[in-house]
């Protein structure tokens, strides 16, 4: 068994397992409510002690649906929760484990896009500036751009597009990747009457790495 060591000031990510425990078992009786947040920090704690960063990060968004759908927290306190959440990326040992936790991460925020969707790509936008690998930073961002068109938010993220040339760079993105890339920003600019060129700018960039490739 682990040994809990004792801290004067609780830690962040122990305070979000606590709060969302507490809501995820609000309909329970006191003593079960009681039982089960105690269950989930002292797990919590485990994960910690055993640098299980991974782990913690699923039992963290465990009650990720519950926050979300609960009237009572506001959206500058669910924001906080997944900040914390968000931080854990900093914590991986390893690329691999970075991935896995940005996916666990994204999974969860993506789930419903027509709720809160400006919100859910805050989240992910600082999940974004929290990674390290190139390859992680490039699997959030398309999954922000399928959020943002699937929520009907791509004003939001069309500014970045602005960007893109410089993303490849630091992504150094295999030729499927990049197809997929230029389809998707090709995809949220055509429903902007004020970009359609820019789509297909974005739609020829597409086409263009089968050309590269001999295909067409």
């Amino acid at each position: 068994m682990t040994t809990i060591v004792p801290t004067s000031e609780e830690d962040p990510a122990l305070s979000v397992v606590r709060f969302t425990s507490e809501l995820s078992w609000s309909d329970a009786g006191p003593e079960v409510v009681e039982q089960q947040v105690s269950r989930l920090c002292v797990e919590a704690q485990e994960w910690m002690v055993m640098n299980r960063w991974l782990d913690l990060t699923s039992l963290m968004l465990t009650s990720a649906d519950i926050v979300f759908s609960n009237s009572k927290v506001s959206e500058k306190d669910l924001e906080c929760i997944f900040t914390v959440i968000c931080n854990l990326v900093t914590t991986s040992r390893s690329p691999d484990e970075e991935l896995e936790m940005a996916k666990l991460i994204c999974a969860k925020i993506i789930q419903q896009p027509s709720d809160k969707p400006a919100l859910r790509l805050r989240i992910l936008f600082n999940l974004y500036n929290l990674l390290d690998n190139a390859y992680c930073r490039f699997y959030v961002f398309m999954k922000t751009l399928n959020l943002a068109i699937s929520g009907k938010v791509t004003e939001h993220v069309i500014p970045s597009f602005k960007k893109i040339d410089s993303f490849l760079k630091e992504w150094n993105l295999e030729v499927q990747d990049q197809r997929e890339l230029f389809l998707s920003v090709a995809n949220a600019l055509k429903d902007s009457k004020s970009s359609a060129k820019d789509s297909f700018k974005f739609l020829t960039k597409y086409l263009a790495t089968f050309l590269r490739r001999g295909h067409l």
